[in-house]
């Protein structure tokens, strides 16, 4: 239960959890990402999952997956910091009310913009370098790449979809969370 870790303790929890999950779930998203692309015309995800084995292995597979782990692990842990911060400013009279359930997911809309923000390059070079592996080979490839070719905004380029969609999802998720712990 989430009743007090310290920033540190938040920080390593949710970082650590989200590395695992990234590495065991970054092929999905590898196939994902190509799939929905415009740049590959995939017909199924398991023609995908065929063609990106067969012209580059497992590598391929795992394409992205050091931004991956640079956006995952950082997000969920900076988000898990912010989270609890964010709880310790909400009233006690609150805490102990009705309104528990919509004050965990304030708390964590909060904590969802401020990590979705904080970690938006590394999603972007992730993108990158899964849509187009051979034109952004490395991290710092694509860093020069992308501020060549877009500027600073090109690293924030998809910032409020990210936004929504992850802030929704894990506000939702932790007031879930929070109120089955409780109850």
């Amino acid at each position: 239960h989430l009743d007090n870790p310290s920033s540190s303790e938040a920080m390593f929890l949710g970082a650590s959890a989200r590395a695992i999950c990234g590495v065991v779930l970054l092929p999905v998203t590898v196939i994902k990402t190509r799939f929905e692309s415009e740049v590959y015309h995939y017909r199924t995800m398991s023609e995908a999952t065929r063609d990106i084995y067969r012209t580059s292995g497992l590598r391929g597979l795992y394409s992205g997956l050091v931004p991956t782990l640079v956006r995952d692990a950082p997000y969920s842990g900076i988000y898990l910091v912010f989270y609890v911060q964010a709880k310790r400013f909400v009233p006690e009279r609150v805490k102990e009310g009705s309104h528990l359930v919509a004050a965990n997911f304030m708390c964590g809309v909060a904590a969802g913009l401020l990590a979705s923000l904080v970690t938006q390059p590394a999603d972007v070079i992730k993108t990158h370098m899964q849509l187009q592996p051979a034109k952004f080979r490395s991290i710092l490839t694509s860093i020069l790449l992308i501020a060549k070719e877009e500027g600073v905004v090109g690293y924030f380029r998809g910032l409020v979809p990210r936004m929504l969609r992850r802030t929704l999802v894990t506000a939702m998720a932790w007031s879930f969370y929070e109120q089955a712990v409780t109850t």
